[in-house]
Parts: C-alpha cells; structure tokens; sequence
C-alpha cells in the first residue's frame, strides 16, 4: 500500500488531531504534514461563504506541494433566523487542482456569546472567557464547551474530514474503474 503524503494547513492540535484521526479510521498509511496557511478571510469568518472559502484557501495554499491532497479546515459563524451559529467547512485539494468541500455540523450560540461576536469579537478568545479556560480552541472548542463535552472540536473536524476523504476516494475509484476500461 502506498503511503499517502498529506498536509494539514494549520498548526491547530484540534485540526491535525481531526485529519490523523480520520486517516487512520479509513486504514491509510499516511505522513502528515502540517503547515500555518492563510485563509484569505476574516479571523472570524462570519457567513458560511466565508468560512468555505477560508478552508478551500488554505487547502489551496499548500496543495502546491509534492503531496497527494492537502486539507483546509475553518471555523466560523453566521446568523439564521434572529440566531448566531457555529459552523465549520472543510476543503481537500490536490496539486493537480482537483477540489472538494464539506461542511459538518452546526449549533446555535447562547446569546451572551453572539452579542460579543456581534461587537466584533473573536469566538476563541470570547468561548475562553465563557469557559473559564485558555485555549479552547486547540482542544473541545465552542461545540465542545457547548455539548459539555459531548462532541469535541477535533471529532466535529474529523467528520468533515472524512466527508472529504469519502469524495476523495470516490473520486479517485471512479478514475481506475474508467482506466481499466480504455
């Protein structure tokens, strides 16, 4: 078996945790690099457009390497219905400019959260204060502070991540089937 080359485009433990986590659920023998990208967005991405295309620009900026796919992982938030939402998207490119894209799950904000985002406010620092904590975001993250525990930041990524892995997969399954037709 061929051992993938990957890349994860952010030093974020919650991230890299994501993407080995799901590497080794689907059984891959990988190397995983992992490598600050810029999203090209706002720190606090505030729509789900937004968010999706922080995470394809991060994917982007390291698919330029010798690697099979590099992957692009974002948080953000946005309003639907007089409410503020938690949402994260997920990108996997490959040097070949091959693209795919996932969103996972998302939950309201309690209101003391989405009024000092709403004042322009960052949610890592803001669920630090709610939580009491330093670095959430590099651990359980807003959806685990808020599902106390249930469900952390790196299990939320790592769903995405595999969504992207499936279409991946898929993808690449469909180009042998179609090879080995010609």
């Amino acid at each position: 078996m061929k051992k993938i080359q990957a890349a994860i485009a952010s030093n974020n433990q919650a991230k890299i945790k994501a993407v080995s986590t799901a590497l080794e659920e689907f059984g891959l023998a990988f190397e995983l690099y992992s490598n600050e990208a810029a999203s090209g967005v706002a720190d606090q991405p505030r729509s789900l457009e937004e968010t999706r295309e922080g995470a394809i620009n991060r994917a982007k900026a390291l698919a330029e390497q010798p690697l099979d796919f590099a992957i692009g992982l974002e948080g953000g938030v946005y309003e639907m219905g007089g409410e503020m939402y938690v949402c994260n998207w997920g990108a996997l490119a490959t040097p070949e400019g091959k693209l795919w894209t996932a969103a996972g799950a998302q939950i309201p904000l309690p209101e003391s959260i989405a009024g000092k985002l709403r004042e322009g406010r960052e949610l890592g620092p803001v669920m630090d204060e709610y939580a009491e904590e330093i670095g959430t975001r590099q651990h359980k993250g807003a959806v685990g502070v808020l599902t106390n525990g249930a469900v952390n930041r790196d299990e939320m990524f790592s769903h995405v991540v595999k969504l992207l892995l499936g279409q991946y997969m898929r993808s690449s399954e469909e180009v042998a089937c179609a090879s080995k037709h010609l």
